[in-house]
């Protein structure tokens, strides 16, 4: 009898994992620690339970989610088909009934007979055989300990801190500037793009942080103290009036050219390592609503028409630093045998755990065979998705939200043509993509 693959975590990714490893005709063995152990979010002991939201992002068509929702569906994803069952009213976006969603999961695994559901917590990981970890980011004290010692504890955390990137064709090339301090680079290049303030420009941002609207703490963990490395910018401006501009706004070493003078303050934005077209706000993690953070960032030089792709962000999230650890097919790299799934990879969001999930569960099942896993194409959502968690800067790595910014630039001939319609270009991109995943399952017949 072929040895069962192992799923440790019934959320989101292992759910979708199990899944898919089933329906290739190989056994489970699907590790869920609730109800015999909880966690400060769950309520009850469903399988793939929403916590934070009903959402599931928006499915408007030629949208960055709405390209990863389709790839899913294309390649059978049982949550995607219980999404759909579930679906209320949501306007452009897949709402569904979280009740209703969490029971039609639960109900397709504990009647799958390839699927054996144990309510059991996991402290230590299968010594031999395929095994997925799919944990999410309330990963407990003992798992996280484990894996702690599996893949170093260096490349293990606990508390995620996230800064807003913003759609580079947003930024005001008359205002940003580019320089690095004091001229100084790795590679001899200008790296950043500065954004300067004059003084009642700073007075007015830190005024306007200091009133902002936090998001409110839904579980225990959005309470953990902060840590005094990456604290959030809010933070910082209520420890005194110019704290902000001797930590993250520090104007040292840089000129404004338009002015010739070092500007009272400066945003630093950092071109992200894979995310050609887009850049990260340096040091700017924080804890306020979306809607807050869009109306103050936009009081930034150079970023008053800006357009984010990802708000910043900080809570509770054990994850792996991933491009230090894994492969494009989510394996362990010390390890082959070991996946990672769903936001302990290090993803953002339901439907991105979805798709880690079901990719490591179709590379599980073809480790179980002595198959040799293949990454989806980079032209596609879930390829690009993959691709990024595994061969981002490890140095600066944070999770990731599906965005266009991660797959492949369209050529240069295609991006001139296009280079005033942004939906036409967005169009052209999920094009390619269906394309080249159909490229890819006729190869696989």
């Amino acid at each position: 009898m072929t040895q069962p693959i192992h799923v440790i975590g019934g959320g989101l990714a292992g759910a979708e994992a199990a899944w898919q490893i089933a329906q290739r005709d190989l056994p489970v063995l699907l590790y869920e620690m609730r109800p015999v152990r909880s966690t400060p979010a769950h309520q009850t002991d469903r399988l793939a339970e929403l916590v934070c939201s009903n959402s599931l992002k928006t499915d408007q068509e030629n949208a960055a989610p709405w390209l990863l929702k389709a790839e899913l569906r294309r390649l059978d994803s049982l949550l995607l088909r219980a999404a759909q069952a579930a679906r209320v009213p949501g306007g452009h976006a897949l709402a569904v009934d979280r009740e209703r969603f969490a029971d039609e999961v639960t109900s397709a695994i504990a009647s799958h007979p390839g699927i054996e559901l144990r309510r059991q917590e996991i402290v230590r990981i299968p010594e031999d055989g395929v095994t997925i970890v799919a944990t999410g980011p309330l990963t407990s004290d003992a798992l996280a300990a484990e894996i702690a010692r599996l893949t170093g504890s260096n490349r293990l955390y606990f508390y995620d801190s996230i800064s807003p990137i913003v759609d580079a064709e947003t930024v005001d090339p008359a205002i940003a500037f580019r320089a690095s301090r004091y001229g100084k680079s790795l590679d001899g290049g200008d790296d950043y793009l500065n954004c300067p303030m004059d003084r009642p420009q700073y007075q007015a941002f830190v005024e306007a942080l200091l009133a902002a609207r936090a998001v409110p703490a839904h579980i225990e963990e959005d309470r953990t103290p902060f840590f005094e490395a990456c604290l959030p910018i809010e933070e910082i401006a209520r420890r005194g009036p110019d704290t902000l501009r001797f930590g993250p706004m520090k104007p040292v070493g840089l000129v404004d050219p338009r002015t010739g003078r070092r500007p009272y303050a400066v945003v630093q934005l950092r071109q992200e390592d894979l995310r050609a077209s887009s850049y990260n706000l340096v040091g700017f993690q924080n804890h306020l609503r979306f809607g807050e953070q869009q109306r103050i960032l936009r009081m930034i030089p150079g970023l008053e028409n800006a357009e984010f792709l990802r708000y910043g962000q900080m809570h509770r999230n054990t994850y792996i630093n991933a491009p230090a650890l894994l492969t494009p097919t989510l394996q362990l790299r010390g390890e082959p045998r070991i996946l990672f799934a769903g936001q302990i990879s290090g993803v953002e969001g339901y439907v991105e755990s979805i798709a880690t999930g079901l990719m490591a569960g179709r590379h599980a099942a073809d480790l179980a065979r002595g198959r040799t896993p293949r990454p989806l194409p980079r032209e596609t959502a879930l390829g690009s998705l993959c691709h990024y968690i595994s061969g981002a800067d490890p140095r600066h790595y944070q999770p990731a939200n599906i965005a266009f910014d991660l797959l492949p630039p369209l050529d240069a001939e295609t991006r001139h043509k296009l280079r005033h319609d942004k939906r036409a270009r967005h169009a052209e991109v999920c094009r390619l993509a269906r394309q080249s995943l159909d490229g890819y399952l006729d190869a696989c017949l």
